[in-house]
């Protein structure tokens, strides 16, 4: 088996043409510039002198027009010629030509030279015929290296801009990339663990355009297209990297940005241009990700004019999809998180004929993804990946990337040869907390009403049946915080109203504690008010969970409402929303300060505790309340409250 051998000699680069080029023109400027080396210009009555004196050697006539003429080794030496006999160049002596004029009369000019060939006065001369390349090289040269250097910006800008051809006039090709039975797309299905609904359809996509014959006789038709909604991060792109890997069909992708571009018309050239290619190579899949780039809903934006690019880009997009047959065996493949502001005319059956909605994992489909990202991971033997996607709840497909990569970055940091349960768990709350900071100065004042503030955290959820159980209390500053408590939520599908005021409960707790123990509150609360501001705001306005507004709600899942300047009810409704609101969050707030109030000597030993250790877990919690009486079947933790 051969080794590989790396690449030897330099790699060749189109600006060397350039730098040789410009060196080239350095030389002409120094050798054919006019400087002292140049033949000083005398009168042809000096030159006769000259001659008559006996100072020159031999004189060469040009074209019979101008004649150089050359010292003398005597008269070489002789100080009237100092000027011209040195080379200011190199130091060294000028050999010649040192002299040159202009001829006005050629024959009368070979005449006196010939008599003073017979005289002795001069040694010989003669006669040439001179082209002056260099000169008209060294004026022509420096516009073919601009217009040289021109043209191959332009040709890069239009090639990056255009693609294929690298032309000006390609601008308007499409961008997309393509893969095919020539490109190594290593993704498979294998490698996108859960998403089961989601894979499903796709590969039956897949499916389609390898053996159309079996759906085709039975009547039915090829989809047209499918629309992968989701959060960021599920992993919508990393199902079309897994089509195009199993597909072997042609696969083009691009992503919604590619078709804007500063000039009219050029969206709509690249989206025919795309779908064009994708006939030609029929059956194809075309992949476009971030499609709200260039598929919002039309006529929004009121200051726009009516030759809108988007919009002309978007009413292409249209045409293409409902343009082609059905038996063209090309399939559109788009992504977004965001399909609440896609246009109703690119939903509807028959573009996008089916919807996948590819939600966040869940608790067995997040130990797959840790299984798919633990392999290329130098870790201990026997890591509970059960334990691990248990302490990761609304995580992401990539938020369990990043859990993974950090966690191994976090031991080869602390020098340990395998990566450990415990490298997880610091990478979570590295990722959920931020960067621990023990350095932060704290005073002991300040380090109490934090310590007694994340107290109350843990002593109001702790008396409460349906808040998430607390597993971790720190009052080690942790990216913008200054304290910590650390919950596991409880993985709901449906939430009751008593559930949401527990939570609301225990997230006021903080604040509650500052005021029982130190009759006064501060500005640590923030986000916690802000949590519960969200929490009460779509309990009122959202789920219909008031009984003074009774089951109305005010979402618009469209997404339309955003651009409406006038609110979806009056004015009279917006003070009872207010009023609701406030009620909703004071009246829990009030609830936490009554079990406070009750509990407040174990609230005092927790804080105290706490400032000692400065990180308490749940069995410090058991210890000083007792087993919690809304205990469940839970391992350990994770949500981050400050």
């Amino acid at each position: 088996m051969s080794e590989n051998k790396k690449p030897s000699g330099l790699k060749f680069s189109p600006w060397w043409i350039s730098g040789a080029v410009i060196f080239m023109l350095i030389l002409l400027n120094i050798f054919n510039s006019n400087t002292s080396l140049d033949p000083a210009v005398i009168s042809s009555a000096k030159l006769t002198q000259l001659i008559n004196n006996g100072q020159i050697d031999k004189v060469i006539i040009f074209n019979k027009t101008h004649a150089e003429a050359y010292l003398t080794a005597v008269a070489m030496k002789d100080k009237a010629n100092k000027k011209v006999t040195k080379d200011p160049l190199f130091g060294g002596v000028n050999k010649g030509p040192h002299y040159t004029t202009e001829i006005a009369d050629a024959q009368n000019f070979e005449k006196e030279l010939a008599k003073a060939v017979q005289e002795n006065k001069l040694k010989d001369y003669d006669f040439k015929v001179k082209d002056d390349w260099s000169g008209l090289i060294f004026q022509i040269l420096p516009f073919v290296v601009i217009i040289g250097i021109w043209l191959y910006l332009m040709r890069r800008m239009s090639g990056g801009a255009g693609g294929g051809g690298g032309q000006i006039f390609n601008i308007g090709k499409s961008r997309a990339k393509l893969f095919d039975e020539k490109s190594e797309v290593k993704t498979t299905f294998k490698d996108v663990a859960g998403l089961e609904g989601a894979k499903e359809e796709v590969q039956e996509i897949v499916e389609f355009l390898k053996n159309p014959e079996k759906y085709t006789v039975l009547g039915g038709k090829i989809p047209k297209g499918a629309l992968l909604v989701g959060p960021p991060g599920t992993g919508k792109t990393l199902l079309a990297k897994a089509v195009a890997g199993e597909a072997k069909v042609p696969f083009f992708s691009l992503s919604g940005s590619d078709f804007v571009e500063m000039f009219v018309g050029v969206g709509a050239s690249r989206v025919r241009d795309l779908f064009k290619q994708a006939k030609e190579k029929s059956p194809s899949i075309i992949f476009i990700d971030e499609i709200d780039a260039v598929g919002r809903a039309r006529g929004k934006n009121n200051m726009s004019g009516g030759n809108d690019e988007r919009e002309n880009t978007l009413n292409q997009l249209l045409t293409e999809m409902d343009g082609f047959g059905t038996n063209t065996h090309v399939i559109v493949i788009a992504a977004t998180n965001r399909a609440d502001v896609l246009d109703k005319a690119l939903m509807r059956a028959g573009r996008f004929d089916r919807q996948i909605y590819v939600d966040l994992p869940d608790i067995r489909e997040r130990k797959e993804i840790f299984e798919v990202h633990l392999t290329p991971l130098k870790k201990v033997e026997g890591l509970d990946t059960d334990f691990l996607a248990k302490q990761t709840p609304g995580f992401s497909g990539a938020d369990i990337a990043n859990v993974c990569n950090e966690a191994a970055l976090i031991a080869a940091r602390n020098n340990k040869t395998a990566v450990d349960k415990q490298d997880f768990l610091d990478a979570v709350d590295r990722i959920v907390g931020g960067l621990e900071k023990k350095n932060k100065i704290v005073t002991p004042s300040e380090k109490r009403a934090i310590a007694v503030h994340e107290a109350g955290h843990a002593t109001v959820s702790w008396m409460l049946e349906h808040a998430a159980p607390l597993i971790k209390v720190t009052i080690v500053p942790r990216g913008q915080s200054l304290g910590a408590a650390w919950y596991l939520p409880e993985e709901r599908l449906i939430v009751r109203p008593n559930q949401m005021l527990d939570e609301m409960c225990a997230t006021m707790g903080g604040r509650a504690a500052e005021k029982v123990i130190f009759d006064t509150i501060s500005t640590g609360a923030l986000s916690d008010l802000e949590k519960v501001t969200k929490q009460a705001r779509a309990m009122v306005t959202i789920y219909g969970l008031n009984e003074k507004l009774g089951n109305v709600t005010y979402y618009d899942s469209s997404g339309q409402g955003e651009y409406n300047f006038n609110k979806p009810y009056s004015e009279e409704t917006a003070i009872t929303i207010d009023k609701e609101i406030s009620l909703l969050i004071e009246g829990q707030y009030l609830r936490a300060i009554e079990i406070l109030n009750e509990n407040k000597d174990k609230l005092l030993q927790l804080a105290d505790i706490l400032i000692e250790k400065e990180v308490i877990f749940k069995d410090d919690l058991e210890s000083i309340f007792g087993v919690r009486p809304f205990q469940k079947d839970i391992d350990e933790r994770k949500e981050f409250s400050e």
